[in-house]
């Protein structure tokens, strides 16, 4: 890739060398472990298996009168998919990043299109070739809406890759910093709110059939790369004025995402990076408000250890990832649950248990630097107010969060009578979360990869399974006694006394919660060398 005199090397000379780069990165970053080797070669098996049967059950709607509404709104789908890939996933290939290019002497605009090509390289592209090929054929009918089917087909695998190679142009400087890492903490979120609305969506179609989706797709027809498939339906029916003015929209677009894409490479290659400037000043806003929390926490070392968790909380990219995740799926299952009509007010107990999850592990989440908590932890008792410590500041989060989502699932159900025992459910359940998992912590620690997205070490599965799951079967069995007493509240016609199980409740979980952290303690203190070989090893 150099250039010959005082000329840069132009696009026909730069594609070939950079989809050999392409295949070279895959083949050696296959070639690290047997294991990455694996998972590529399972996670290719299966969407080469799903993209296989998307294809079948296309072609199989061919001559349905849902058809264009399903294939449009399916590659609207797949299109929003390539858009947010690059911001939750920046380092899911290496090639997104263009500031590895700069120092080349190469121009913006063949770079681009040489990057084009190479982009077509992937199980992505490959993905959506089947996806756009299936469209084309379920609504292609006849000459015409053929050839407009095949430039339909170019155009929206064209445009889904310029559009995640214009979005990852554009945000690499902050992707690629420490502090725009945090971004990724959305994906969790995302996939959250969309499991969630998938599963919504996919009983409301049940229930009503594809029709509902009509107005959706008569709109999304018209946004590209949706458009040129929508322009194949348009020529199939004899609108080819339609059709023409769908195919110049997703034209369009390719072409200013182009435009798009050489302008963020132009300013990256002629600017100096100074996206980590600003990371770098102290946030004066967030250590005012941590220093007022400071002032709020008990004195010593329970204090301490609070402000210390909350720290994690706020500033570790796996923490915070963690965190966001378990708060947006404690309050969307029982909330959308109550949108649909069939949920319960025991489901905001959800809420409860989803935080209660982030107790196992706590000292997996300190990496190598547990070392510094070790130091400090010489007595039993030492060990009993650093775990007291952890569960209290989870407190800080978890109670408030908990009865805020049982007050308004509570309220979306009208169910207000059932709030006190909902709420003496959640803290019993909470309570009994918190000492398993305290126990759990120092009896099956593991580590944390700080890099990439996996939340365990390799040949460290085995811990994770019985520290979790272990320990949701132990809380479970600890909750046994209110849930019993709950069924014969209910069972005994004595309803009106359900309200006790609020105080019941409560003083079940904090008395569960005080004596698994005593059990846990000791063990800590016995065990911290173990602990810390265990939550070293990512």
């Amino acid at each position: 890739m150099t250039a010959t005199g005082n000329a840069p090397a132009n696009a026909q000379a730069i594609t070939p060398v950079l989809v050999r780069l392409k295949l070279s990165l895959l083949r050696n970053g296959l070639r690290q472990s047997a294991g990455r080797r694996a998972a590529y070669i399972v996670s290719v098996t299966v969407t080469l298996l799903i993209a296989a049967l998307q294809l079948l059950g296309l072609i199989a709607l061919r001559g349905s009168e849902h058809a264009a509404t399903v294939c449009v709104l399916l590659t609207g789908v797949l299109t929003l998919g390539w858009a947010v890939m690059p911001l939750f996933f920046p380092s899911g290939d290496e090639t997104l990043d263009p500031t590895r290019l700069v120092m080349l002497p190469l121009r913006p605009r063949p770079l681009v299109r040489a990057l084009l090509v190479a982009s077509l390289v992937g199980i992505g592209p490959l993905f959506t070739l089947c996806l756009a090929t299936g469209a084309t054929i379920a609504l292609a009918h006849g000459a015409a809406a053929a050839a407009t089917g095949v430039l339909a087909t170019a155009l929206t695998l064209l445009v889904c890759v310029a559009l995640a190679r214009a979005v990852a142009a554009a945000n690499i400087r902050l992707l690629t910093s420490r502090k725009g890492r945090d971004l990724a903490v959305l994906s969790g979120l995302v996939i959250a709110v969309g499991a969630q609305a998938v599963n919504f969506g996919a009983q409301k179609l049940g229930s009503s059939g594809l029709s509902t989706l009509d107005p959706a797709a008569a709109v999304v027809r018209w946004i590209p790369p949706a458009s040129a498939l929508g322009a194949v339906d348009s020529v199939s029916e004899g609108a080819y004025a339609t059709g023409a003015a769908q195919l110049a929209l997703a034209a369009a677009a390719l072409v200013a995402l182009l435009a798009l894409w050489q302008r963020s490479l132009t300013r990256l290659m002629t600017t100096p990076d100074g996206s980590t400037l600003a990371a770098a000043e102290p946030d004066k806003g967030t250590s005012r408000a941590f220093d007022a929390l400071g002032g709020l926490l008990p004195a010593g070392r329970t204090g301490t250890v609070m402000e210390r968790s909350l720290r994690y909380v706020w500033r570790d990219p796996k923490t915070k990832a963690a965190w966001v995740t378990s708060l947006a799926i404690g309050l969307i299952v029982p909330v959308f649950n109550a949108l649909q009509g069939t949920g319960s007010v025991y489901f905001a107990c959800f809420a409860a248990g989803m935080l209660g999850i982030l107790m196992y592990n706590q000292f997996g989440q300190d990496t190598s630097a547990f070392w510094m908590v070790a130091m400090t932890i010489s007595s039993t008792r030492d060990a009993y107010v650093e775990v007291r410590g952890r569960a209290l500041a989870l407190l800080v989060i978890t109670l408030p969060y908990a009865t805020l989502v049982t007050v308004l699932t509570t309220a979306m159900l009208g169910e207000w009578p059932a709030l006190p025992e909902a709420l003496g459910l959640s803290f019993a359940l909470l309570g009994a979360m918190l000492a398993t998992g305290a126990w759990s912590s120092a009896r099956f620690p593991y580590s944390i990869p700080q890099e990439g997205y996996k939340n365990v070490a390799p040949g460290q599965a085995g811990l994770a399974w019985l520290s979790i799951f272990g320990g949701m079967v132990a809380a479970a069995l600890l909750c046994a006694p209110v849930l019993a007493l709950t069924i014969w509240l209910h069972a005994s016609a004595a309803a009106s006394w359900t309200w006790l199980l609020l105080p019941i409740g409560t003083a079940y979980g904090w008395a569960v919660t005080d004596a698994g952290l005593r059990l846990a303690a000791p063990r800590l203190a016995r065990r911290l060398p173990e602990i810390l070989t265990a939550v070293s090893k990512g």
